[in-house]
């Protein structure tokens, strides 16, 4: 089992040809991230949220939170999104990785895996996941030519 790097979801690329996914900000779809552990296995061919290797410790939820997204900006001719750092405060939990997927759309498609490096830990604290800037170089979801 494992989380193999940071990766978007095979299925998510189809699912944005047929407007399953809105990234509106305020008005789009709810979009969370679940914390995962070594036990997960994630990757590029994950499909949808799965409770199978999620976090289960002290002050953490099954599902994750639900992420502020940035809204969607087009800037030489790449098109991204992104959303704002995400805080679990007073957990006890270590996680290897991290899904980000889509509550709002049957099924809680994924979106994109996120691959910690290695585990990271929180312990009577705050666990924060900090997203890369609004940029079309870092943006966390980008689409552009290759």
């Amino acid at each position: 089992m494992a989380i193999t790097t940071n990766a978007i979801a095979n299925s998510f690329k189809g699912q944005i040809l047929r407007a399953i996914h809105n990234f509106t900000a305020s008005t789009g779809n709810t979009f969370k991230l679940a914390m995962y552990t070594t036990a997960a296995t994630l990757g590029a061919s994950t499909t949808s949220f799965t409770t199978v290797g999620q976090v289960s410790s002290s002050g953490y939820t099954s599902g994750g939170k639900a992420l502020v997204n940035s809204g969607v900006k087009v800037s030489s001719a790449v098109a991204i999104t992104n959303f704002s750092n995400v805080s679990f405060t007073g957990v006890t939990l270590s996680a290897r990785g991290a899904l980000i997927y889509n509550d709002t759309a049957t099924g809680d498609p994924a979106v994109c895996v996120l691959d910690f490096g290695g585990t990271k830990t929180a312990t009577a604290g705050t666990f924060t996941v900090q997203f890369p800037a609004f940029t079309t170089a870092a943006a966390i979801i980008r689409i552009g030519n290759a």
